[in-house]
């Protein structure tokens, strides 16, 4: 690899100060730092007690994503599979269906290795048109300020595409992601500065901008003009009968979005963040504990004209964007709690929040969305109350020595 460094380093004359690219050194230095680590060290003394720095931490979250991805394409084909199975000849008349036929898709849910191309069709060009429009916003920004490209956008990139639905059409994830990196991040100066999760941002602008594109029936099975309710709205409506068992929600084989189906790929993707001290058990565990307490008490009340009182904990874990959410978004380091204490406050509060929008809302039975926005505003004020409290503990402490 001498040559590549060799290269690499002939050409960054250019970029550094002094050089005619002077102003797209942040794009030289993304390049440069995604093939190696930086060549700088520190001069003085340095604070670092571990080697978890921003790329190594955002790579973890990337890689502890993989599973639903997989998992995206898989049941994204899936049910389109089916769906095509359903409506016979006239779902040909798809631009996906189309390529599928040229490559030799089948089109039989049986058939794996089909539904992850047919899958790919539909999540490939959503997660290009991120990357596009959400990356140039990022190196916009980078160059007026002269700062470095940072590598929060690789997982916000990757959450973003995995929260949305597979007939969304291409401009709405183009205009939502630059609402997510540009509002719910740059404005407020960056990673690190900003008290919104970005990804989470841009989909909630979606929602509540283009309503008839990010909720209903129709949008959420890969097919144009099929219909078929998600497990909320099932459960969510008295005229409707949930078709699918527990198992097939929690292995995601059920419509949703994208990413979100399936909770035992979001376990997975769990348990490499608690193991590399990425992403926090604590808020994982309070999230959890919140859901489950005011669920068994809606359940406790009970309702005959509002079903998602009788809904249970155990549903509720698999429905929807719960586990992704707690998993996933929940835990972004910058906009979630950082004391002990506020972790788990924090954490209770999003679950609590869930349920409530779920069960009070039946409209909207997706809560985890709303929740975690919610959580995030208030993480700074959970954190100063623990902050304070130990601050007079302390001081109380040493008074009476």
């Amino acid at each position: 690899m001498k040559p590549l460094r060799d290269l690499l380093d002939k050409q960054g004359e250019q970029f550094h100060k002094g050089g005619k690219l002077e102003k797209l050194y942040p794009l030289y230095e993304a390049g440069d730092t995604i093939l190696y680590t930086p060549g700088e060290v520190t001069q003085a003394d340095s604070h670092v007690r571990d080697g978890m720095d921003q790329k190594r931490m955002m790579i973890t979250v990337a890689l502890a994503l993989q599973p639903c991805i997989l998992m995206a394409l898989y049941n994204t084909g899936l049910q389109a599979s089916l769906a095509y199975q359903a409506m016979g000849a006239v779902a040909a008349n798809t631009w996906q269906a189309w390529v599928a036929q040229l490559l030799g898709v089948s089109f039989m849910p049986s058939d794996v290795i089909s539904c992850f191309v047919l899958g790919a069709l539909y999540f490939v060009p959503i997660q290009v048109v991120t990357i596009a429009a959400g990356g140039l916003c990022e190196a916009v920004f980078a160059i007026l300020r002269k700062h470095e490209i940072s590598e929060g956008f690789l997982v916000t990139s990757t959450l973003f595409p995995l929260t949305l639905p597979p007939l969304i059409p291409l401009w709405q994830v183009a205009v939502g992601i630059i609402f997510g990196v540009v509002i719910g991040k740059e404005i407020f100066g960056g990673v690190g500065m900003n008290f919104l999760n970005p990804a989470l941002t841009g989909r909630a602008f979606l929602y509540f901008a283009y309503p008839a594109q990010i909720s209903g029936d129709a949008v959420w099975v890969a097919v144009d003009g099929y219909s078929q309710a998600t497990i909320l709205a099932s459960f969510a409506s008295p005229q409707l009968s949930v078709t699918y068992s527990w198992l097939d929600a929690f292995l995601g084989f059920v419509p949703g979005s994208m990413g979100e189906t399936s909770a035992l790929a979001c376990l997975l993707g769990a348990g490499i963040l608690i193991l590399t001290k990425v992403g926090s058990w604590r808020i994982m565990a309070g999230v959890t504990v919140g859901m489950v307490g005011l669920a068994w008490l809606f359940n406790s009340l009970g309702s005959t004209t509002n079903p998602m009182f009788n809904v249970t904990p155990g549903w509720h874990f698999v429905i929807g964007g719960f586990a992704f959410g707690t998993i996933f978004m929940a835990t972004d380091p910058v906009s979630a709690a950082m004391t002990t204490g506020g972790k788990w406050l924090y954490g209770i509060l999003i679950g609590a929040m869930t349920v409530l929008i779920r069960v009070a809302n039946p409209a909207y039975p997706e809560g985890i969305m709303l929740a975690i926005l919610f959580g995030n505003v208030f993480a700074p004020i959970i954190d100063r109350v623990f902050v304070n409290r130990n601050i007079k503990r302390r001081q109380a402490r040493y008074a009476e020595r």
